[in-house]
């Protein structure tokens, strides 16, 4: 056990406020010892949240929350944050089914005054609630705490310039762990820091403005460029002076000497507009483990605390993730014109195996979806083939763009959806639920889903294959089922499904995606209790297998679509070929669609999850006994009770 006696005397915020401030150095501490001795219990994001252990302290301790209100965006950096706010009796729940969630949550806590997992939302999220609470006569603060890699998406910028031009008060604090976006910390510019937030400069500030006033216009502009451009030569902060807001920093963000007074003399001018203070930490610090790593211990699993070594379950079969990449590399090898995108998420989504061969054909955009489909669209009008490989749920955030500079424009940009379906621990702001209704609505997408590895080696083959129209490629995250993988894909026929299993009983199971193993277990169980059932891939949901379905539905008494997503989606597309191709009208075939339920599921353990939507084997199974032998269930009952 590690020892924590300050930290001990701290359940909320208002306790942490009571301590002199020569005691915080001490409390950073051991918070940074209690996160790590929690994150190696749950696994989950570290490196963010040791990175703000100190701003975390400084910001309880200088302002009144919950009345304040601190929003993290992501959120994956708010476990220290947690900790001080009355959950640290639960902090190893952390991402497990029941506890706690591994991002911000506004049913949590009073704490957690906006929910986030996707980035770039702080900004905006905070000048809406900084506008109510003037709107209210209200006096408290808000504050946007946003990562450097936060700052590439558009959105931040939209939310400052909105901000600048309304000039309210609002505090925007710049967590910099990664980009060289100013000079390097030290002494003097936490100085300069300290002396520019003061109360004395900004006093000596305003009456220098209004001296100026009287001057005439070209000696007033000058005078104020000068002013602005000198604290920006000096702190970086030009480009966010032009945007409205007053520039602080670079400040050093592990330093509790100088966090503390500016940010007490930031909250103690209330009649200011918007406010950044650029802070300057590293991701990971404090923990050797994660310092020494390449991602700084960005994502773990559970780990050993004294050495960092992560207990990684050695799986029997090879993650779909690093089938896509294996699968791209090798069609890359015969076809120069592929080339790979990603937002920001390169070990996420494979894209980095593909960095370290073709260096010159990927792209990283950063976190800004939007721009990374339009950037491809771009490449493909000039004859590339571009792979934008987006988690599902991350390619919301650009649906604007894949309808109106894709799909319109019917250019060939091949999208890899990695995370479709329920993601496990990470909840619902990652699952990835809508994306075959949101694509399957758009005239001319090709949409496929992998059952397996291999069926993914040859999805990829298709897709480069496919240079007449936009595509989707969609896979779960973990493992796949262990199926022998080609040296490379095999070009699929567009719109044509497969019968892994067929059988002349009443069932029919046409399955889209990789619920085909649970399909195929529920067909087992079917056949062992007199039900003999056929199981289908689709593999399409876009065009769809006219052909097969008519097979199924003519030879079956009932046929059950099963997908790993919304309402809307595959079994939507079915359902509507099938009324129109007036396949239901004799009354005699019974169609019904298994998708995941209309509603959030939170985070838990990938199989829990698909427990709870009803869409593991024993469900399927259990739908067609109901269905085929309505009185089954009612007869075993009777048994039982005899």
């Amino acid at each position: 056990m590690i020892e924590t006696p300050l930290l001990d005397t701290v359940k909320e915020p208002i306790d942490l406020r009571r301590l002199p401030e020569a005691s915080l150095r001490q409390l950073a501490d051991e918070l940074r010892a209690e996160t790590i001795d929690a994150v190696s219990v749950t696994g989950g994001h570290l490196g963010a949240g040791l990175g703000v252990v100190e701003l975390t302290v400084a910001l309880h301790y200088v302002f009144d929350t919950p009345s304040d209100k601190v929003l993290w965006d992501v959120g994956h950096q708010c476990y220290p944050h947690k900790i001080l706010t009355g959950r640290r009796d639960r902090i190893r729940t952390l991402r497990q089914p029941g506890g706690l969630s591994g991002f911000t949550k506004r049913t949590e806590s009073d704490y957690d005054p906006f929910g986030a997992a996707h980035s770039s939302t702080s900004i905006s999220a905070g000048l809406g609630m900084a506008t109510a609470r003037d709107l209210a006569g209200d006096d408290f603060d808000v504050i946007a705490v946003i990562g450097d890699g936060a700052m590439s998406a558009g959105m931040a910028y939209e939310a400052m310039n909105n901000a600048g031009d309304m000039g309210k008060r609002l505090i925007v604090i710049l967590n910099d762990n990664n980009m060289s976006i100013a000079p390097p910390v030290g002494a003097m510019s936490n100085y300069l820091s300290r002396a520019i937030s003061s109360e004395g400069y900004r006093s000596f500030r305003d009456v220098a403005k209004q001296f100026a006033n009287f001057m005439p216009p070209p000696l007033r502009t000058a005078a104020e460029r000068a002013e602005e451009y000198a604290r920006g030569m000096v702190t970086g902060g030009t480009l966010f002076e032009e945007l409205g807001f007053y520039y602080v920093g670079p400040l050093d963000g592990h330093n509790l000497d100088h966090l503390v007074p500016v940010l007490k003399n930031i909250r103690d001018h209330k009649d200011s507009g918007p406010v950044l203070i650029h802070v300057r930490t590293r991701k990971g610090a404090g923990y050797p483990p994660a310092e020494k790593s390449a991602d700084k211990y960005h994502g773990v699993v559970k780990f050993d605390t004294a050495t960092g070594t992560q207990f990684k379950k050695k799986g029997n079969a090879p993650a779909y993730t690093s089938v896509f990449a294996k699968g791209l590399l090798a069609e890359a090898e015969h076809d120069p014109l592929i080339v790979a995108i990603t937002a920001a998420m390169p070990s996420g989504t494979g894209v980095d195996a593909f960095i370290k061969a073709h260096p010159d054909r990927s792209f990283d955009v950063g976190i800004a979806e939007q721009h990374g489909v339009t950037f491809a669209a771009g490449l493909a009008c000039e004859g590339y083939k571009p792979f934008c490989a987006i988690y599902s749920t991350f390619l919301q955030r650009g649906y604007d763009q894949v309808v109106h500079d894709v799909a319109i424009q019917k250019l060939p940009v091949r999208f890899v959806l990695d995370r479709a379906g329920l993601v496990g621990a990470d909840g619902p702001t990652h699952a990835g639920a809508f994306d075959v209704a949101y694509l399957g609505c758009l005239p001319g997408f090709v949409v496929m889903a992998a059952a397996d590895e291999a069926e993914l080696m040859h999805m990829v083959a298709t897709q480069v294959a496919l240079d007449d129209r936009p595509s989707a490629l969609r896979y779960p995250r973990g493992e796949g089922v262990g199926v022998d993988l080609p040296e490379r894909g095999t070009v699929l026929e567009i719109g044509k499904g497969r019968i892994v299993q067929e059988s002349s009983g009443p069932i029919a199971l046409l399955s889209f995606g990789a619920r085909l193993q649970e399909c195929l277990k529920a067909a087992e169980e079917l056949t062992a209790c007199g039900l003999p059932t056929t199981v289908a891939d689709a593999r399409f949901a876009k065009p769809l297998d006219e052909e097969l379905i008519r097979k199924l539905a003519s030879e079956h008494d009932l046929l059950v679509t099963i997908e790993e997503g919304s309402i809307g989606g595959f079994g939507s597309q079915v359902q509507q070929f099938m009324l129109d191709a007036g396949l239901l009208d004799s009354g005699r075939l019974r169609l019904r669609s298994m998708t995941l339920p209309d509603s959030f599921i939170d985070h838990g353990t990938p199989a829990g999850m698909y427990d709870e939507a009803g869409l593991n084997a024993q469900h399927i199974a259990a739908l067609a006994r109901v269905i085929l032998k309505p009185n089954a269930k009612a007869e075993t009952d009777a048994k039982a009770r005899a």
